[in-house]
């Protein structure tokens, strides 16, 4: 005789089944891998418009500031230094080829810094109308390059912990052989946690 197939076993296979991938992440995890994917190229979308800037910048201070040659060339090299990394998306799936864009970007800021400190010496140059629409884009694109960034980290976190965290890490892994993708970090921890002197 045989054994007739009971329908709530098959409904039970079913319904575990359903169970288990709406758990999965499957979704979520591609969700987040797109949206940080998109924080991301806002975040070159602003770098990119930094250096568009910069050789305006370098002109006008140019023509105040001829013998300050040294500070001039080292934006303009700090400039060719990043618009040579290759800034694709794939960028931040390679740790190390996003080690070295941020250290160009880092060394870029600073020669930026180090510019502007320059243009302090100068009252022609900081009367110049053109020299402060300038300098208030390029401050105005350091403060969104600050947002973009933040979203950026926010958005990582958020992919990083469901590719980490059980159960969904066993889709990241085994279906979508998804990594974690690196973050932006301070180049320097020890200068940023020692306050600055302050003397006067």
């Amino acid at each position: 005789m045989r054994r007739r197939r009971r329908p709530w076993r098959s409904g039970l296979v079913l319904m575990t089944t359903l169970l288990m991938l709406t758990g999965c992440g499957y979704n979520d995890i591609q969700a987040l891998d797109e949206e940080s994917n998109a924080a991301w190229s806002e975040v070159l979308n602003q770098y990119q418009r930094r250096a568009d800037l910069i050789p305006n910048l370098v002109e006008t201070v140019k023509g105040y500031a001829a013998h300050e040659r040294e500070t001039l060339e080292a934006v303009t090299q700090a400039r060719s230094q990043v618009a040579g990394i290759k800034a694709t998306p794939e960028l931040i799936n390679d740790p190390e080829a996003f080690r070295k864009f941020q250290e160009a970007q880092a060394q870029l800021s600073s020669s930026l810094a180090r510019l502007l400190a320059v243009a302090e010496n100068y009252p022609d140059l900081k009367a110049s109308e053109s020299f402060r629409d300038l300098q208030s884009q390029l401050e105005g694109t350091e403060n969104r390059i600050a947002v973009a960034r933040k979203r950026y980290i926010d958005k990582v976190a958020e992919y990083n912990k469901l590719v980490r965290f059980f159960p969904t890490n066993l889709t990241a892994k085994f279906l979508l052989h998804a990594e974690v993708k690196p973050n932006f970090t301070v180049p320097d921890e020890k200068a940023v946690a020692t306050p600055p002197a302050v003397k006067f």
